[in-house]
């Protein structure tokens, strides 16, 4: 079920679990929106990632592994030592993956592999 939400000053369609309907309706403000809703203010790091996460899913048809994420963002997000899945679950508190790609503009379906 699909209600529609005002955010970053547009009227977009979200899902019952925050995502957005259409992935063309993302806008890096959308993702800071959406981001400053659940408390958390966007850095370079979490920019990082989720333009990871969006170029990725623009190329491929399946999802990238955790690992994937980890070994392409991590040494950007922690140049001086590894990165770890705690880490980046760290940077995006309220579900790790999940949030980042939900602050992506990712479906939820893409998202449940994370």
């Amino acid at each position: 079920m699909m209600s529609a939400m005002q955010i970053a000053g547009r009227q977009l369609e979200i899902n019952k679990q925050g995502h957005l309907a259409y992935f063309d309706d993302w806008e890096p403000s959308v993702a800071t929106a959406l981001a400053e809703e659940e408390g958390l203010s966007l850095t370079e790091c979490h920019w990082a990632v989720i333009n990871f996460l969006r170029d990725y899913y623009a190329t491929h048809e399946m999802p990238p592994s955790p690992k994937v994420v980890i070994k392409t963002v991590g040494a950007h997000v922690s140049p001086h030592t590894p990165c770890s899945r705690k880490h980046l679950e760290g940077l995006f508190p309220n579900g790790g993956c999940k949030q980042a790609c939900r602050l992506a503009g990712l479906p939820r379906y893409y998202c449940h592999s994370c």
